[in-house]
């Protein structure tokens, strides 16, 4: 199995003297002003739950855009200062972008063109000139940051998601052989049809291309990729060995299902510093019902929030007996409100609350407690281990790492997970409770199965469940991708 110190073993055997970099937009430590004091927060989000726990263990660098509002105060002359703050592992070195570049290059052609794009959310995506002039700016600043750091040496480098499509190209054409990339996509890539609409589709794909290595979470996005470029550019595909040959260049494209650091996890949510999280959870939300759902994610119209909602709205008109003996606990942070659809789904699920909870109301009880709010990650960890039933019904998700963290608290084997279909993470966990989040009749039966389920069931289900996310835990992820980045060799 996969660890932590076999991780460092692989890199440390086959990264020899070169350096390994990872560039990403969001940055794994956030330094903020609070009161008269400066605090260092650790970010949210997937590609930094991934990733944080494989740079501790490898000692790399990791170059991210510093949008924190104490983030400059905290570098040295060259951005550069060691994470995590209380026992530096890596190095951090941070890029910075104007107001302008940022509303360009990641709320404009990043969010609202190409995160649509890739999620069948129905969601049109907008395509503006100026944003994909900033998304250049952008990528090509990234690129700069990265050569300085790299100099006459030779490295590794492993870019991270759709902010960085043209980062892999602009690095080849000015290192030429002394960089080896390799690039994670962390959301779905789309069919052929819905991608074809993209005015931009030929230079991004041309980027991608100039990587020697192409990720995604499955098989199925990977052919959709390829699909994809035999369609839009002359290319010659290499169907045995999963490939793309571009003017003489070849790109691999694998399969790389992400996860979670499952030890990491089960010791933190049963830690001391997570029981006093869930005292005070319970104190302060007066959770003292026989059971209580959990919904946790980003305010973002692909994780399926009113369909999820609806469908506790059916599931109580149907089985109107539970009223009383539940809550459902939404936790949602809000981003991206600098873009209106964003803005609309915020207004939208404000009203679904409101309404349902008056609908549903009974003797001062109410069903739906929706919380905004930063979580310190041992709060996540609370909230995970006072579930009973954990709901993630995105509309389509490349992986969704909720799902994993939920299944690596429940150490007693106790609870019962309702996935969505569409998610990566449903072709592992099939011992989930799998839902279509559009079928609000299916979706509200399918929680009263999870509700109702025999204890032996949902245990047998949980234990299949952890041993699969505790079996491809992160470091397996990571080993698997830096074991096929490190075959490469530099050419001469």
């Amino acid at each position: 199995m996969w660890t932590k110190d076999s991780l460092k073993k692989v890199i440390e055997e086959s990264l020899g003297d070169y350096l390994l970099i990872v560039a990403s937009n969001r940055e794994p430590y956030i330094h903020m002003h609070k009161k008269s004091n400066i605090i260092c927060q650790r970010s949210a989000g997937g590609v930094v739950t991934a990733l944080d726990p494989v740079m501790k263990a490898c000692s790399g660098l990791w170059i991210a855009h510093g949008s924190g509002d104490a983030d400059k105060k905290t570098v040295d002359k060259n951005d550069r200062l060691q994470v995590p703050p209380h026992d530096p592992r890596y190095t951090l070195h941070r890029v910075w972008l104007t107001k302008e570049e940022e509303d360009g290059y990641y709320y404009g052609f990043a969010n609202e063109a190409l995160w649509p794009l890739s999620h069948i959310a129905y969601t049109r995506p907008q395509f503006e000139e100026s944003d994909w002039r900033m998304y250049e700016t952008v990528n090509r600043k990234f690129a700069d940051a990265i050569l300085k750091e790299v100099g006459h040496k030779k490295a590794f480098v492993w870019i991270q998601d759709y902010h960085m499509a043209l980062l892999p190209k602009f690095l080849k054409e000015s290192a030429g052989n002394n960089i080896i990339t390799a690039h994670f996509w962390h959301i779905p890539w789309p069919n052929p049809e819905v991608f074809r609409i993209c005015p931009k589709r030929k230079e991004i794909l041309e980027g991608l291309l100039a990587n020697d290595l192409l990720g995604f979470h499955i098989r199925y996005h990977c052919e959709n990729f390829i699909a994809t470029v035999e369609k839009e550019i002359e290319t010659r595909i290499d169907r045995e060995r999963f490939s793309v040959i571009k003017g003489g260049h070849e790109t691999l494209i694998r399969p790389f299902p992400i996860s979670v650091d499952y030890e990491y996890i089960e010791h933190l949510a049963n830690s001391k510093e997570a029981k006093d999280y869930q005292d005070s959870l319970k104190e302060e939300f007066l959770l003292n019902y026989d059971f209580i759902m959990l919904g946790l994610d980003r305010i973002d119209y692909t994780k399926g929030i009113p369909e999820r909602l609806r469908a506790l709205d059916r599931f109580l008109e149907k089985y109107p007996e539970y009223k009383g003996k539940f809550v459902f606990i939404q936790m949602g942070r809000l981003s991206r409100l600098h873009i209106p659809v964003y803005k609309n789904l915020n207004d939208e699920i404000n009203a679904l609350v409101e309404e349902i909870n008056w609908k549903h109301s009974y003797e001062g009880w109410q069903p739906i407690l929706f919380v905004r709010r930063h979580l310190a990650y041992p709060e996540v960890m609370a909230f995970c281990k006072l579930a009973d039933i954990c709901i993630v019904s995105p509309l389509h998700d490349g992986m969704n790492l909720v799902a994993k963290e939920y299944v690596s608290t429940r150490s007693d084997n106790s609870g019962a997970l309702v996935l969505s279909q569409f998610t990566g993470s449903a072709r592992e966990l099939d011992g989930a409770v799998m839902i279509n989040p559009y079928d609000t009749e299916e979706f509200a039966e399918k929680i009263k199965e999870a509700v109702s389920m025999d204890k032996n069931e949902a245990r047998s289900r949980m234990v299949k469940m952890r041993e699969q996310v505790s079996r491809n835990n992160i470091y397996r992820w990571a080993g698997k991708v830096l074991s096929e980045l490190l075959r490469f060799e530099f050419k001469e």
